[in-house]
């Protein structure tokens, strides 16, 4: 892995930045990968793209998104425990999934899915809910078959199939985070980050970037991020099928970086 001081991050991104149009090193024929504009700046860097609870540039941390979008900011990938019941496969996809929308095409027809971004300010219309639990130290996803919007035409059979499936009950065993762990996988790999944003174009359908602004993110505040759960700036998602899991996200509110950060600063 190339290391680079924070001065020399900031110049290399400086000169990416001013030397005009990069080809994404993602594959984005037919779908904009998520996490393209920081793949693709982590290349230009020189760096390794990793999934450790390190940072990938030495003591700093990338991220990147599109210029002009609202999609919310991936933070970090975290299963729930317990994690020997294997939450998502053993739990949620069985009993609390729907059909894909795409079973018996570009998927078998068995193909189950679940999705649900997940906020602590009020249910899902499909009856979950995210408690920051401060005294029992953890975060817990929660159902509650009675929350649900029943009077949706699309919610209402899933339900049925639930409390055919599983019953009407809480989740069992109920999928948490334990604060302890949140902290040193969060506080860890976003100790400080570098933020930067592009605007995008296709040429013969494949993406190209140019980096457009670059923010420096410094003292991350681990009780702030727990304030940003619990009013729903920072919201937990599941995106799983039966084949994939495309892994539990917590994800930030575009526009909200002075929430969890104690210093915001703009390079360019």
């Amino acid at each position: 892995m190339n290391l680079l001081s924070k001065e020399e991050l900031i110049k290399s991104i400086t000169t990416i930045a001013n030397s005009g149009w990069h080809k994404s090193v993602k594959k984005s024929k037919d779908t904009r990968n998520d996490g393209a504009v920081g793949n693709t700046l982590e290349h230009l860097l020189g760096l390794t793209e990793n999934n450790l609870p390190i940072p990938n540039a030495g003591e700093w941390e990338l991220k990147g998104q599109r210029l002009h979008t609202s999609s919310l900011v991936t933070l970090k990938h975290i299963e729930p425990s317990p994690r020997a019941a294997k939450i998502v496969p053993a739990l949620l996809l069985p009993n609390y999934g729907w059909k894909h929308k795409h079973a018996g095409g570009k998927y078998p027809d068995d193909e189950m899915s679940f999705r649900s971004t997940t906020s602590a300010s009020s249910y899902t219309n499909r009856g979950f809910r995210i408690i920051v639990d401060r005294e029992n130290k953890k975060i817990r996803f929660v159902f509650d078959f009675s929350e649900a919007d029943a009077s949706d035409e699309s919610i209402k059979p899933w339900l049925d199939t639930v409390e055919n499936r599983i019953g009407t009950g809480p989740l069992n065993p109920e999928p948490y985070w334990g604060l302890d762990d949140v902290k040193f996988v969060i506080g860890t790999k976003l100790k400080n980050c570098f933020y930067v944003i592009a605007e995008s174009k296709l040429i013969d359908r494949h993406e190209y970037f140019r980096y457009d602004s670059l923010y420096m993110l410094s003292d991350f505040s681990f009780d702030k991020f727990l304030s940003c759960i619990e009013t729903g700036v920072i919201l937990i998602e599941f995106d799983a099928r039966t084949r994939h899991n495309h892994g539990t996200k917590f994800r930030l509110r575009q526009g909200s970086w002075n929430k969890v950060y104690n210093v915001v600063k703009k390079i360019f």
